[in-house]
């Protein structure tokens, strides 16, 4: 019997989702199906969120971009080539700029999958990019929904409920779960040391410095904050292009760029996270950091916001009682420790592992509608 092919396209490779992809591969090759990972570069702000360096993935082609602006939108075709003639199925983003996408759904569209939030998350559509997005998908041969919202999206616009995987979307909360075991005590006492910090007095903000995650009222609930909880001071690591809001702040206290053993020792001296602007996989970094997350009810969240429940693993409150919730979590032990409970749970519940199952097990639905 001949090898089936799969082609998962990116808009470009990032850091986080290398352990996604590995396990897929391995997933699929189980199923004797070979995987090829297509890249594009990033622009924009993602490539201000990207590092210096991209990571590496072994065997991943990346492809030739062209990028266009129109009516204030970026627009990018990539050249996918023979990818698109020897594969069996590709799997693309559920993403109207990416210009590819529409030739491939017009001429063989029980082949391709897309991969996507379902309804746009991070920004405001009008009513004609709704309808395109909605019809999109429906044309698709299947869809690979992040969170259950996505399937719930994906049937609403038409697919049939048995060509829809809804992947839970994670980072490797099984690899940041172990370091943050591995912080000893005396590791926590150095941290401490290093930015001045008060036990139980610590929030921890860990994501991109720029517009969509509210910086500005962040450092303006941190203030407050302080002022109602004498020692509180807020730990922030990422990077982007409000990073000097941060740097000149009285309160906070930049920790640079952090890998899983960086966020491991910051959540081990943090007693909650916070982040009042678009929270995505940053949901799964406070479940496997056992540090609980308080957020806003703010329309841009990304899909992962769904996996937050108010009073169980995390707490959302709006904008005007936002550092009053906080302080008052920082001096309820019982509510913080039933939080981090939850949120202890759930860092099981979210990993790549069951992602990258549940994906390969959606391929294969895949190449056996394409056939």
């Amino acid at each position: 019997m001949s090898t089936r092919r799969a082609t998962v396209l990116l808009p470009y490779l990032t850091p986080y989702r290398l352990p996604f992809l590995r396990h897929l591969d391995h997933e699929l090759a189980c199923r004797g199906v070979e995987l090829t990972v297509a890249h594009g570069a990033a622009t924009g702000l993602s490539a201000v969120r990207q590092a210096a360096a991209g990571p590496a993935l072994p065997g991943a082609v990346p492809l030739r971009q062209h990028v266009a602006r129109a009516g204030g939108r970026e627009l990018i075709w990539h050249r996918v080539g023979r990818l698109a003639r020897e594969s069996d199925v590709l799997v693309l983003p559920q993403s109207l700029h990416h210009l590819r996408l529409y030739p491939l759904l017009a001429h063989r569209p029980r082949r391709i999958g897309l991969w996507g939030h379902g309804a746009t998350h991070v920004s405001a559509h009008g009513r004609s990019a709704q309808w395109a997005k909605a019809a999109l998908t429906r044309r698709a041969g299947w869809f690979f929904a992040y969170t259950d919202t996505g399937g719930a999206y994906a049937r609403t616009a038409g697919l049939p409920p048995e060509r829809i995987t809804v992947v839970r979307n994670s980072l490797d909360t099984t690899a940041l779960v172990a370091a943050r075991r591995r912080v000893t005590p005396e590791a926590q006492d150095r941290a401490r040391q290093r930015y001045g910090l008060t036990p139980g007095r610590t929030g921890l903000y860990i994501g991109g410095l720029d517009e969509l995650k509210r910086i500005p009222f962040l450092l303006e609930a941190a203030e407050r904050i302080a002022a109602r909880v004498p020692g509180f001071r807020l730990l922030v690591a990422g990077d982007g292009v409000q990073r000097e809001l941060v740097e000149r702040s009285s309160v906070a206290v930049y920790a640079g760029r952090a890998d899983d053993d960086g966020k491991a020792l910051l959540g081990a001296v943090s007693d909650v996270m916070l982040v009042p602007g678009a929270v995505g996989l940053c949901a799964v970094d406070s479940f496997a950091l056992e540090t609980p997350l308080v957020t806003t009810p703010w329309p841009y969240h990304g899909p992962e916001f769904g996996y937050l429940e108010h009073a169980r693993n995390a707490l959302v409150a709006p904008d005007e009682q936002y550092a009053d919730r906080v302080a008052e979590l920082l001096t309820r032990p019982r509510l913080s420790a039933a939080l981090r409970r939850a949120c202890r749970c759930d860092a099981a519940r979210y990993t790549v592992e069951s992602m990258a199952a549940r994906f390969a097990h959606g391929i294969e639905g895949l190449l056996t509608h394409a056939t």
